[in-house]
């Protein structure tokens, strides 16, 4: 039995291993049409599906995206390269939190880097987040297997068909626990933020007023 976990873990690992981002420099630097963008984003995060008839994005949401000012509307219904990397960040993030988060967090760049030519583009700040998750990635195997190696051996008091149950039960918990508290100090730095934003703009409106 505990082969068995150990061998769920290392397909764990490999499954991991095998996820892939969408790489910027496979992104079209040319305006696509919303089906192309759909059939595109799908096909490009294939692997972080976690059933094949899973849809990783749907004209519907798209839509809604664009009314809720989340994304952009598209010019003369069509998408540029920043319409696709913007919704590449939706994707991810609405993994883990409310759609009102998500917004909150793109409404910066949305507002100051999304169609310029400023210095730092819209390709170049998702360059640099790919770059960055792609070392978090080791260190995420790294913490994984420890919480697995860590959780083994918690039950030696248990009858012996159960302790394996309980072992998994508890590498699920250290698992969520790590999520739980991440997504919780997100939630809490987006609240600062945007109270600070708040303040910010009523020492403005006040200074106006004056």
């Amino acid at each position: 039995m505990k082969s068995e976990s150990r061998q769920l873990l290392n397909e764990m690992l490999k499954h991991f291993s095998e996820l892939d981002y969408v790489h910027p420099e496979d992104i079209p630097n040319i305006d696509l049409y919303v089906d192309q963008v759909t059939t595109f984003i799908d096909s490009q995060l294939e692997s972080t599906k976690r059933n094949p008839e899973d849809k990783t994005l749907t004209k519907t949401m798209i839509n809604n995206y664009a009314k809720n000012h989340i994304l952009p509307p598209p010019e003369k219904k069509k998408y540029s390269r920043d319409h696709v990397l913007m919704l590449i960040f939706i994707y991810y993030f609405k993994n883990f939190m409310s759609i009102s988060d998500v917004g909150e967090i793109l409404e910066p760049l949305k507002d100051n880097y999304f169609g310029t030519d400023s210095n730092i583009s819209f390709y170049d700040i998702y360059s640099k987040m790919v770059e960055l998750e792609s070392t978090e990635a080791r260190i995420l195997v790294k913490d994984m297997i420890k919480k697995f190696n860590d959780s083994r051996g918690m039950f030696t008091d248990a009858p012996e068909e159960d302790q394996e149950m309980l072992e998994n039960f508890t590498f699920i918990c250290m698992l969520g626990f790590d999520v739980y508290i991440k997504k919780m100090m997100i939630e809490e730095f987006i609240d600062m933020s945007k109270k600070k934003h708040d303040n910010d703009d009523d020492k403005k409106k006040e200074k106006k007023d004056k």
